[in-house]
């Protein structure tokens, strides 16, 4: 009986990935048509206002206060060494790497996922899909294309709005309340941190976005009726958001550290 329950499991896991891959797959079609389509793009703006706009505010505080944290929770074992000054390049190099990214993907995956599957989810049960689809137009390119580009453009960007708030929020308390030389402060930041650093990190909002948009999309347009199902849906969109990042973010650690040390050998040591 056990072995039935996993093997049914196993077959329903590989049966719903098949359908992700060939909706990803449609949805990748319908973003190449649209960038083609200038008469799209006023659907893509308006997706960048909703997705990346409004949450410009929830994404710079995030990383404000992760970047504060990170000052108050480092400053006492570094003191201990009599380390205190280099705090800025453990802060600027934890926040624009792994947690100014991340935290801030997290943040769009529960604000923006949310809303992207709740409101595919509705017109999903209202059946106005299938009306769009009735109407002869392509619902993964009227529906799904725009907030999936909006993501994927926007995402960096908001990812660099929290590391910046990262640095300042650290910058603030090191200095301010922790009484850390400025000077000191960003001429070890500027020591430590590389433009490799940056790089990376903005380079993961890409798949980051595009992972939120296509799994809350997905979600929306799969959920079953009802309110409970929209509901459902809304959670199930933000879980697999959430581990898609972590999943994500552990690939892009192993990958990009070896390239890192594939090209840099020599830095990568010091």
């Amino acid at each position: 009986m056990m072995l039935e329950t996993l093997g049914q499991k196993t077959i329903t896991g590989i049966e719903n990935l098949g359908k992700f891959s060939r909706f990803a797959g449609g949805a990748i079609g319908a973003i190449t048509k649209t960038i083609f389509v200038p008469r799209s793009y006023s659907l893509v703006l308006t997706q960048m206002n909703v997705i990346g706009v409004q949450s410009v505010p929830v994404v710079m505080a995030t990383g404000a206060f992760v970047g504060m944290i990170l000052a108050i929770q480092a400053y006492g074992q570094l003191a201990s060494m009599g380390l205190e000054e280099r705090l800025g390049v453990l802060i600027n190099i934890a926040v624009v790497k792994e947690l100014g990214p991340v935290l801030a993907a997290v943040m769009l995956a529960g604000r923006v996922g949310g809303a992207l599957t709740a409101e595919l989810g509705t017109m999903n049960v209202t059946e106005q899909i299938a009306a769009v689809r009735s109407m002869g137009t392509d619902p993964m390119k009227y529906l799904v294309a725009p907030r999936v580009l909006a993501c994927l453009l926007l995402t960096p960007f908001l990812i660099i709005y929290a590391d910046l708030l990262g640095i300042l929020g650290g910058y603030v308390i090191s200095v301010y309340q922790l009484k850390i030389n400025a000077g000191a402060y960003w001429n070890y930041s500027a020591m430590g941190l590389e433009l490799w650093d940056i790089t990376t990190g903005i380079l993961k909002g890409f798949f980051f976005g595009g992972a939120i948009a296509l799994i809350s999309c997905y979600k929306g347009f799969t959920c079953r009726e009802g309110a409970q199902g929209v509901g459902q849906a809304c959670t199930e969109a933000f879980v697999g958001s959430f581990m898609a990042i972590l999943a994500m973010n552990y690939v892009f650690a192993v990958v990009l550290d070896a390239i890192y040390k594939t090209f840099w050998p020599i830095r990568s040591l010091l």
